[in-house]
């Protein structure tokens, strides 16, 4: 087995979507979990760490992970109930609904926090584990206890219909935001953490500690591309491949897989690289990144490209 590169803690979970009325199709989701595949998939050795049922959905999570070739050493496994996700899509956007009461997932804490090795390069949390105890404590403490180690991806995947407390998570955001290296989220989570605010000013108020927080902030924009923003540099801006959208399901989640990959294929490895990095290579990323979650828009379900895949679509420079 090759070393682990990458390593992502957060929730695994069904993704129930509407078909017609109140007919659903199951599918196994769960935004770090979409992103593991994606990351397995592009043909990084990844690591999933959390906690999943011994129900029949927690075994499904797992065989998908496995089969998938995601190492699953550092998932623990409990009696709670799997979580569940309801997503109906509406022409602008998804809406979802959520159980999460004493689920596994959000119950994931380790006395002892997983050791990750020397070859892991890049940590990514985010997303809705943060949003309940004890999973949140513990995932932070990880994250903090990786400052220094490795570079840490934070995407906050805002999901309003599960905050009860907004003013409260805008501020853990930007507490989150400060114990990161690299930040990844869309125009519309833009909106949801500083309504009013221009993009530019959104991605600068989390970059704007000399000492801590993001050296790079990326914000997608559905079918108008993404946006690089960095420290002390001007914006660098790509335009989203042409394709027919089937579903939108885990695209964010495929972009975050794409940029890991893409760093660590430019030999990043370390967050000073982060800030030298020059305008070509970063584009080169976006567009890996990109690309990666356009194909997986195509299809039904969070379904990311193999790197084959992939490949062959950018060779095609669609």
């Amino acid at each position: 087995m090759q070393p682990i590169r990458i390593a992502i803690v957060g929730e695994s979970l069904i993704d129930f979507t509407a078909t017609s009325g109140l007919n659903f199709e199951g599918h196994e989701g769960g935004a770090p979990t979409n992103s593991a595949i994606a990351t397995a998939r592009l043909g990084q050795p990844i690591g999933f760490i959390s906690q999943l049922s011994t129900d029949l959905f927690g075994e499904r999570l797992l065989q998908h992970l496995q089969s998938n070739g995601v190492n699953t050493d550092w998932v623990l496994r409990s009696d709670a109930p799997s979580t569940l996700a309801f997503v109906e899509r509406t022409p602008q956007t998804n809406r979802y609904a959520f159980y999460t009461q004493g689920t596994a997932d959000t119950q994931w804490a380790p006395a002892v926090l997983p050791a990750l090795p020397d070859s892991c390069r890049f940590l990514q949390f985010g997303s809705i584990a943060l949003l309940h105890e004890p999973a949140a404590s513990r995932i932070a403490d990880l994250v903090e206890a990786q400052q220094g180690q490795r570079i840490v991806l934070f995407d906050p995947n805002v999901r309003l219909s599960l905050i009860k407390d907004l003013p409260a998570y805008r501020a853990n955001v930007q507490r989150w935001a400060a114990a990161s290296n690299l930040m990844k989220f869309s125009d519309e989570d833009a909106a949801a953490l500083a309504p009013g605010l221009s993009l530019a000013e959104v991605a600068a108020s989390f970059m704007a500690s000399d000492s801590s927080g993001p050296r790079a902030v990326v914000i997608t924009r559905g079918g108008d591309g993404a946006t690089l923003f960095r420290r002390g540099k001007a914006p660098l801006e790509i335009a989203a491949p042409k394709i027919t959208v089937a579903d939108t399901i885990g695209a964010g989640d495929t972009f975050d897989a794409g940029l890991t990959v893409a760093l660590l294929e430019h030999g990043v490895e370390q967050v000073a690289q982060l800030d030298g990095l020059p305008d070509a290579t970063w584009l080169a990323v976006l567009r890996f990144a990109a690309h990666a979650a356009a194909i997986n828009c195509t299809r039904e379900g969070a379904n990311p490209p193999t790197r084959a895949e992939l490949q062959t679509a950018l060779d095609a420079g669609n």
